[in-house]
């Protein structure tokens, strides 16, 4: 009786539902490490549902090795972590006491102000400038800004159409002056009257149209903006929207077009307070046999390098990446690939850059690829300026409110756009030492803050590992 109703499928049924509940997540058939690290590190992954894709590797920079991996290979966007490619070559290609010059020629009764990619070029600065030139000239036919140190294209291939007038997408020039922005000083004022502005600078450079209005608790609040028509190239500002009337004073940035003419401009304004007359302004280059003046020499790059860092500073990695092109007029994307293929031994032929700051998708990187050059760099001789460049947990930087239970022991650069989110660096682990770690998630919809979480507590269990 019993063979009347037996199947020879069966069997093969039952084997296939053994084989299934036995196996794996399917999240981790690319997945290698400790045995131990592993399963912490992959209950964290089912656990969150990842529903994106992911690069992970974990290296012991004691034996060399990954201790930990999971898609490691697997190339992604890694949005700003593509400065730790920039700030280590930048390190190793330039030198820890290189210095940006901004100098002032003349040449009968024409000034030129040069720039050579000062990152940190600040209002004060220009100001010093505009002080030391006033005592020797009284009267200026033209006043000359010449950016032609680096070349003319000032926005990096693959930065989305939308990034506009953001502070993190202003545009690249080797003149530059406050982060190529302006600053928006806006407090509500009386019910029923614009918002109170202040700007700096203060300069005709820019044109305000204050559309906006400050409200009491009753009004329906609409969203509070500061656009500039950008699509158009012009540098025309429009507040609109409104804020309350107990709203604090709120400071904004947005940035502005043709930076070296602004520099100008600013500059000319300046020498004006001074007493200095200016006629004419424009954009040009600086000929032979002029005569210098005055020079502002910036701070090292040591000291620029982390402030980019711990910023995520695009326009400064992007001038670091201009500025390394110079050196043998070689673009500079192309010195770094040869420094990460040569000095580091590593594959670039997996690795595309597009830019130095990481804005642009068309960048790519596995998370081998960046723990590779990081365990590279904490070898290096250049060790201690590349790790205290980059953020610890609860510093006043992107890590501010992320990893404060660790501090100092993680160092790491965040990388965000929409659907990306990275973490890179170091942590200290008392069984393993230091750690090169890369997490790469790419392609989720909605919030990121569940990748950050789980980027935290993957760092969080290495460190007390």
């Amino acid at each position: 009786m019993l063979q009347k109703y037996f199947n020879p499928v069966y069997p093969t049924i039952f084997a296939f539902l053994w084989f299934i509940s036995c196996s794996p997540n399917p999240i981790l058939l690319d997945n290698s490490g400790s045995y131990s690290l592993k399963k912490k590190i992959n209950s964290l992954l089912i656990e969150s549902q990842l529903k994106a894709s992911a690069s992970i590797d974990i290296r012991s920079i004691d034996r060399g090795t990954s201790i930990y991996s999971y898609h490691k290979h697997k190339p992604l966007t890694p949005a700003s972590n593509s400065k730790i490619y920039t700030s280590g070559t930048a390190l190793m290609s330039l030198g820890l006491n290189y210095k940006f010059g901004t100098i002032i020629y003349s040449k009968g009764n024409n000034l030129f102000i040069k720039g050579n990619g000062d990152p940190s070029f600040s209002l004060e600065n220009l100001d010093s400038l505009a002080k030391l030139v006033s005592l020797s000239f009284e009267v200026i036919d033209t006043l000359i800004a010449d950016e032609s140190t680096f070349d003319s294209i000032q926005f990096g291939p693959g930065w989305t159409w939308d990034e506009g007038h953001w502070w993190h997408a202003a545009p690249v020039s080797a003149l530059s002056l406050n982060d190529n922005c302006i600053d928006f000083f806006v407090q509500p004022q009386t019910i029923g009257k614009p918002i109170n502005l202040e700007i700096a600078p203060n300069t005709k450079y820019v044109k305000v149209l204050n559309n906006s209005l400050t409200v009491d608790d009753n009004f329906n609040l609409e969203k509070f903006s500061i656009n500039r028509n950008w699509r158009n190239q012009t540098n025309t500002f429009i507040l609109l929207g409104s804020k309350l009337q107990s709203s604090l004073i709120d400071t904004l940035k947005r940035n502005i077009n043709n930076p070296a003419l602004f520099t100008a401009t600013v500059f000319a304004e300046r020498l004006n307070h001074y007493k200095t007359q200016i006629k004419h302004i424009r954009t040009g280059k600086t000929p032979k046999n002029t005569v210098p003046h005055f020079e502002h020499v910036s701070k090292p790059l040591s000291q620029i390098n982390q402030e980019m860092m711990y910023e995520s500073d695009n326009l400064t990695a992007e001038i670091l990446i201009k500025t390394i092109g110079t050196l043998d007029s070689i673009p500079g994307l192309k010195t770094i690939k040869s420094i990460l293929a040569d000095s580091a031994n590593i594959d670039t032929n997996k690795i595309r850059l597009a830019d130095g700051s990481g804005l642009s998708r068309y960048n790519l990187s596995s998370a081998q690829s960046i723990t590779h050059f990081l365990d590279y760099m904490y070898q290096s001789k250049y060790k201690d300026p590349f790790v205290s460049s980059m953020p610890f947990g609860g510093s006043k930087s992107t890590l501010k409110e992320r990893l404060i239970e660790i501090g100092p022991d993680v160092r790491a650069k965040t990388g965000s756009l929409m659907g990306v989110s990275c973490l890179s660096g170091y942590v200290f682990s008392k069984r393993y030492g230091p750690l090169a770690f890369s997490i790469l998630i790419n392609g989720y919809t909605g919030s990121s803050l569940p990748y950050k979480e789980l980027q935290d507590k993957i760092v969080t269990l290495l460190h007390s590992y």
